[in-house]
């Protein structure tokens, strides 16, 4: 069973009582990735606009970047 993440609601759901695509995040394994969906996304935000960061800074030699 896959469950998914209503960002309207703030609440778990499962393929039975989904909402519409533009509501939910997932699919995910289990119910406890889907709780922590936002979280998630907001840790990878963060780790790949780090990345960016020390992309710009290595091509422009700029330590400020």
């Amino acid at each position: 069973m896959a469950y998914w993440f209503n960002i309207e609601t703030n609440q778990v759901e499962t393929d039975e009582n989904r909402s519409q695509n533009a509501d939910v995040m997932g699919p995910y394994d289990t119910e406890a990735e889907a709780a922590a969906a936002l979280a998630t996304a907001r840790a990878k935000t963060e780790a790949w606009d780090e990345q960016e960061r020390r992309e710009r800074e290595w091509e422009t030699g700029d330590a400020d970047a």
